[in-house]
């Protein structure tokens, strides 16, 4: 992310009024198992770019758990959605990635008045709202969102690794890796794997 542009969606709105700006952005749509998590981050008008935010596919682990706490310490406020793997079979996974994003955007401790989403699609919302494509390289708000999303669900997924041993979900993260589908050939499914995830190699034990 280049220090010159990532703030320049957040700069154009704090220049209108606007103090509260919210970044919002999620992580595991793609996974066979696990929650689906979003998060949305407020700095305070004016801040500077903090070194070291971007997209959170282009860091490593340790990486992002260092950003993490810059996150937290500059962060006038940031929430965080979780909606498990129930939610996401009986509603599907748009639908409930959009719970997760309302959920985020209601445990802020700062209301915010203007949203930036990742992507394309974002949920109802009573805000003014802007959804940015690849916003998670292109404004900082939402890069420290999707920071905030990889490493929650990934702390998530490694409590799940110990509760399920056999998947491997600490190094895959519920996602569809060949080890992973090859544990559930061999195990089956578990608790937290989605039903309306069905790789077409092992569709067959979804429906046992």
């Amino acid at each position: 992310m280049h220090p010159t542009n990532a703030l320049s969606f957040e700069n154009q709105l704090w220049n209108q009024n606007y103090c509260r700006i919210a970044g919002i952005d999620e992580a595991g749509r793609g996974p066979l198992a696990g929650p689906v998590v979003a998060a949305a981050v407020v700095f305070e008008p004016g801040q500077q770019f903090i070194d070291g935010i971007d997209d959170s596919k282009k860091m490593s682990r340790t990486r992002r758990e260092e950003i993490l706490h810059v996150i937290n310490y500059h962060a006038l406020a940031v929430g965080i959605g979780i909606v498990g793997e129930f939610v996401i079979d009986r509603i599907n996974i748009l639908q409930a990635t959009f719970v997760a994003m309302q959920e985020a955007i209601n445990d802020l401790s700062e209301t915010p008045d203007y949203l930036l989403f990742d992507g394309h699609k974002q949920p109802q919302v009573y805000q003014p709202a802007t959804c940015i494509i690849k916003g998670d390289s292109k404004s900082m708000s939402i890069a420290a969102a999707s920071i905030v999303a990889k490493v929650t669900r990934d702390q998530l997924m490694m409590q799940y690794d110990r509760e399920y041993p056999l998947y491997g979900f600490a190094q895959h993260k519920g996602y569809p890796t060949r080890k992973h589908v090859e544990a559930i050939r061999r195990h089956g499914l578990c608790p937290i794997h989605r039903r309306s995830f069905r790789p077409r190699s092992i569709e067959h034990l979804y429906e046992s």
